[in-house]
């Protein structure tokens, strides 16, 4: 996979930065954007050397966040980056639009289809929370995973 040159206003460009692998990368605001961010997580965590059980917790994660940045948001654009620095897994979705609330984990009825996804990513995170974004309009939503330390690149 090619470094990211999709993503300049996060500030990163994809590669190796002071110890640490990072990518940054856009997608529409659109429901195919998940499925589009998932791929590209996995295979840009694989080609970091990360385990199965990483990459599936990662997939999950980022398919939560970007799902909720497109339904949740008056989004163009949803923008995603990871930084992996030894053990720890850092993964931001950004929004550009206003959403009514905070982003907040809550139960769902068992017939209910939605709904669970914060609930998840906090079951897969140490720890997951929200940012103002930097423009001042919509927020970053974060999550940090555990993962075994990959192999020296």
């Amino acid at each position: 996979m090619l470094p990211s040159y999709d993503a300049p206003s996060l500030g990163f460009r994809g590669g190796v930065l002071t110890g640490r692998l990072q990518d940054a990368f856009h997608f529409p605001a659109l429901n195919a954007s998940v499925a589009e961010a998932r791929q590209r997580v996995r295979a840009r965590l694989r080609e970091w050397g990360m385990d199965d059980v990483a990459c599936d917790d990662a997939q999950l994660v980022v398919s939560e966040l970007v799902t909720n940045a497109v339904r949740h948001t008056d989004s163009d654009k949803v923008s995603c980056q990871l930084r992996l620095s030894g053990a720890a897994l850092r993964i931001e979705v950004a929004d550009q639009g206003l959403a009514p609330t905070e982003p907040r984990a809550r139960c769902s009825a068992a017939d209910e289809e939605s709904g669970r996804g914060l609930l998840l990513v906090g079951a897969l995170s140490r720890a997951w929370g929200v940012l103002p974004g930097d423009s001042g309009r919509g927020r970053v939503v974060w999550a940090e995973l555990p993962c075994q330390e990959p192999p020296a690149h």
